[in-house]
């Protein structure tokens, strides 16, 4: 039986915030979009999760998001992603 979560939310967020603290809050995210398992591993070995124009990998365990495509594009650099609960 599968006990990974089934949804994320993830959001894209600046890398660095004002105080340099790492952020799961949704209203600083630029954009964010809740994804659902597919019931797939992708290349990097974590279950994949889709939804809203993202592709993402992400390591259930830790909540890393190890894998992104944004509309089918890498992350801008000065963004990076985070994941809270959907």
């Amino acid at each position: 039986m599968n006990t990974d979560p089934q949804r994320f939310e993830i959001l894209l967020v600046p890398e660095f915030s004002g105080d340099g603290q790492s952020t799961t809050d949704a209203r600083a995210a630029l954009r964010s979009a809740v994804v659902a398992a597919t019931g797939e591993t992708g290349a990097s070995g974590f279950p994949r999760y889709t939804g809203e124009g993202m592709e993402a990998d992400i390591d259930p365990g830790t909540r890393t998001v190890e894998a992104l495509l944004v509309d089918g594009s890498e992350l801008d650099y000065g963004l990076s992603a985070r994941v809270a609960d959907a």
